[in-house]
């Protein structure tokens, strides 16, 4: 009776640490990205991801937009379609100025910019 038992707990706790319903409870945790910040999404990695990086994370080119300065109170909407449409000087970071982006247009950013602040929620709810 004893090594019955012994094996159903063995197996129970196999079963409930198993990889696949980890994978589960992160899934479950993960937000769904909504519709109106998918479209931002797909213009992100169409203009700005080669310099600001995977999930605007950055890169040896160009500043994550997760981190603090890029908060909403520090840096507006706008400032970030002015800076796509005009360019802005190095202000912020050491990678040179930024050159303005050709062929986006002020509502395509208008989108990027969801799909940013989407990222920043993310990003700094998940922080303690």
């Amino acid at each position: 009776m004893g090594r019955i038992l012994f094996m159903f707990s063995l197996g129970a706790f196999f079963f409930l640490s198993s990889p696949a319903k980890s994978e589960q409870a992160k899934t479950a945790n993960t937000p769904q990205m909504p519709a109106t910040v998918a479209e931002g999404e797909k213009l992100f990695h169409s203009y700005c991801a080669g310099c600001h990086g995977e999930k605007a994370a950055g890169t040896t080119r160009g500043p994550s937009f997760l981190s603090p300065i890029y908060k909403p109170e520090h840096h507006g909407d706008e400032s970030f379609v002015l800076a796509a449409m005009n360019g802005v000087r190095s202000h912020h970071w050491s990678f040179g100025d930024m050159p303005p982006v050709p062929g986006v247009s002020p509502g395509e950013v208008r989108k990027i910019v969801g799909y940013v602040r989407w990222l920043q929620t993310q990003a700094w709810s998940a922080q303690p």
